[in-house]
């Protein structure tokens, strides 16, 4: 099992340094767990906590297994290590790092991307990898300290291993009892089993949910240090004296500091020190306070030259010409979709969608400390690795000179899988001599962070008659290849500008993916068309679903319309080969009351799927209408979703319902149009993104699956948008086909 390989590694330090060394008190059980003489379990969690609940899901999953009591269940954040390979994100992503045989990376046993993972410490928090990357390791892990606890209970009563039984955080064998803090020294003294065998219960909290008042077993570990206010991010690391630092980026385009005049910030307190970058691209202030440093910034307007800077008109226009014209690549083929509709579709649509900005809670924020050549970061990291061997590469210094401690993120949604900002921090702090603590302002978080890729779409059809089936079908995507330019990024550590001009032209299938659509169609194909906008793109959350769920469904409405058949059962007829996304929307259509969106009611449909045969699919149903006073309201959402096997139900919730939330901002806001390379939003408050009173009642209903677990948290984000467009059409009479929705109808 590859699970069982990366433990065996684990367990056994000669080949993996230990990551995590035991305090006093304490004694480790591989890479994964430590046990203290107060009975605590702590449990390493290799990836980053950014509100999805990782460091709650992965504990639980090894105390299941372990037999620990969750009450005396800790965690502890893990630095990058071999022996917590992210094996399934390494082989997903193969054609960003080995594009010339991606295939021989995949497949049931991915030899070579373990092999990958592992060498480069790969442990990035990314497409929701989490469980399927490390449920089976922790197990394996747990369930080897689980036998180890019980032999050296046995040995101390004289009875055999197999006779003790553990739980409750106790081995217990008859009336006697001993604790996991008694048993610890004792245990970890023994050699690991070779074979350790699980637990034959698979951690599984229904879907259909736990009986009326039945308390929850597991809950989060974060939760009362976020109640509190006593967790600490990125921006929270204190340091003796530490200085602080802000920084102002030029505009998007190849850009370079033109000047500023000094005497702008004479007489300014704080102790104003200004440190330049290496390639002239920003310019930062550092002070006694974070307030004072980007004060000085704004006093100091420093002046940039920029090239090719970036305006919305260009590209949109750029877009524009693409999906008309421009040269195809051809991503999937099914049949013959160019004989089946001739010169003669039945429909065709344009879809278009804006660059979209993250909004995350807290700005990239990052703490470096210089010290005998070895720079120590506190830093909220997607790509941990990555970040640390970039510093290095700044400096002069070697990787394993860098130190990361790695702390939660207040929002990332996927933007800290970029670390510019740990490059800054660790060059000012190697030029003041002192500890920095840098912090983006909002402005320069919507100036510098990559945003989600515009993208333009054209989708034809041809249907039958009578009945409105499809004989088929045509998508043709126009977007930059943001997949190729984030992977040379990430793998290369290349800059967004030349990350994005090295791949401009090149075919994506990580542009337009979730552009499959997820019915029975003899005849269909999708295209990418590469177009440059010159604006650099990077990940968020949803990624490319985001938007060709939103061209998918908002697309097979509008046949449906067409066909004059009710949307849903539409759907349901070519839904024969995926019966676990047919319950959904047999399951939604009853928890909405579902009318067909007639008589003007409001009401909207959408469902996709993410993940492939194993992967969660969702159906979300939507009452909407046009507000008066402008904008879109959202008075009701009911989703249906299958995530196979829930580990933690309310974790679950949590995120399928955060997710229809942040589709919702992505869906009325979270855009921005740029001139002359500047973001024209430079407030939270400018996205338009819904406010608490606006939040309309949301109610999600998990349904039980064997399926393997699959991610909650992106599936919200693909669907809302299509069912608060065809919401509106049944509203209005009027299709809405840009995102984010616009209030021209067209």
């Amino acid at each position: 099992m590859s699970g069982g390989l990366i433990v065996a590694y684990a367990l056994m330090p000669r080949t993996f340094p230990l990551p995590l060394e035991p305090r006093e008190g304490e004694w480790a059980f591989g890479a994964w767990l430590k046990i203290g003489k107060d009975g605590m379990v702590s449990v390493a969690v290799p990836q980053l906590e950014m509100g999805q609940g990782v460091t709650s899901l992965l504990p639980q999953i090894a105390a299941m297994e372990l037999g620990a009591d969750w009450r005396q269940v800790a965690v502890e954040p893990a630095p990058p290590s071999g022996a917590y390979a992210n094996v399934p994100l390494a082989a997903q992503w193969a054609e960003l790092w080995m594009p010339a045989v991606a295939g021989l990376a995949k497949g049931d046993d991915p030899a070579i991307a373990r092999s990958f993972a592992e060498r480069g410490k790969f442990t990035v928090t990314a497409e929701g990898t989490s469980v399927t990357a490390y449920e089976e390791p922790l197990r394996i892990a747990a369930a080897a300290a689980r036998e180890m606890l019980a032999e050296a209970a046995a040995n101390t009563w004289g009875v055999s291993a197999e006779e003790v039984k553990i739980e409750g955080g106790f081995a217990s064998h008859g009336k006697q009892r001993l604790g996991f803090g008694q048993l610890a020294e004792d245990a970890a003294a023994l050699s690991p089993p070779s074979s350790p065998t699980v637990r034959t219960e698979l951690p599984n909290e229904r879907g259909a949910g736990r009986a009326l008042g039945e308390a929850n077993r597991f809950p989060r570990l974060d939760g009362p240090s976020k109640v509190t206010g006593m967790a600490n991010f990125a921006g929270d690391v204190r340091l003796p004296d530490m200085v602080f630092a802000a920084v102002a980026h030029g505009p998007v385009g190849e850009t370079r500091l033109a000047g500023y005049d000094t005497k702008r910030i004479e007489g300014l307190s704080g102790d104003i020190r200004l440190i330049k970058g290496p390639g002239e691209d920003w310019l930062a202030a550092v002070a006694t306070n974070w307030w004072a440093a980007n004060h000085a910034l704004e006093v100091l307007s420093p002046r940039f030259a920029t090239r090719s800077a970036v305006e919305s008109e260009a590209l949109f226009t750029a877009l524009d010409k693409a999906v008309r014209k421009g040269i195809t690549e051809r991503i999937f083929i099914e049949g013959d979709p160019d004989d089946a509709i001739g010169g003669k579709p039945s429909l065709v649509a344009r879809y278009d969608v804006s660059p979209a900005l993250h909004g995350t809670l807290e700005t990239a924020s990052c703490t470096a400390r210089l010290r005998d050549r070895r720079c120590e970061l506190w830093i909220a990291a997607q790509a941990p690795q990555t970040a640390r061997e970039a510093v290095a590469k700044a400096l002069g210094i070697k990787p394993l000179d860098v130190i990361v401690y790695p702390v939660p993120a207040g929002g990332s949604f996927d933007a800290r899988l970029d670390h510019r900002h740990a490059v800054q921090a660790a060059l000012i702090a190697r030029e003041v001599g002192k500890p920095v603590q840098l912090t983006w302002s909002r402005w320069q978080e919507h100036l510098a962070t990559l945003p989600r890729t515009p993208a333009a779409a054209v989708l034809w059809a041809k249907l039958a008659e009578p009945g409105g089936q499809i004989t088929g079908w045509k998508t043709r995507i126009a977007a930059p290849a943001t997949g190729k330019a984030f992977g040379r990024r990430l793998f290369d550590g290349e800059s967004p500008q030349t990350a994005m001009r090295e791949s401009d032209g090149a075919a994506d299938a990580m542009a337009v993916e979730g552009g499959v659509p997820p019915y029975a169609l003899a005849n269909f194909s999708l295209d990418h068309v590469p177009v440059a906008t010159g604006l650099p793109a990077g990940r968020m959350r949803g990624q490319a679903h985001g938007y060709t769920a939103f061209f998918t469904e908002c697309f097979i409405d509008e046949l449906a319309h067409a066909a004059k058949r009710e949307s849903l059962s539409y759907r349901m007829e070519m839904l024969g080969g995926d019966p676990r996304l047919a319950a959904c929307l047999l399951r939604v259509s009853s928890l909405a009351n579902w009318n067909g969106g007639h008589d003007a009611s409001g009401q909207g449909l959408a469902c996709h799927h993410i993940g492939g045969d194993h992967g969660g699919r969702i159906a979300v149903i939507v009452t909407a209408r046009r507000n008066p006073e402008g904008g879109v309201l959202v008075d009701k959402i009911s989703a249906a979703v299958d995530i196979g096997r829930v580990i933690n139900r309310d974790i679950a919730l949590q995120q399928i319902e955060g997710g229809l939330v942040y589709g919702l901002g992505l869906t009325v806001g979270s855009s921005t149009a740029y001139a002359e390379g500047l973001p024209l939003v430079g407030r939270l408050s400018g996205l338009g993104l819904p406010l608490l009173g606006q939040m309309p009642t949301i109610e999600v209903d998990l349904l039980d699956s064997t399926a393997p677990p699959a991610d909650p948290g992106e599936l919200g984000v693909a669907a809302i948008a299509p069912a608060i467009a065809n919401a509106l059409f049944s509203a209005t009479g009027y299709r809405f086909r840009r995102l984010p929705l616009l209030e021209e109808a067209e």
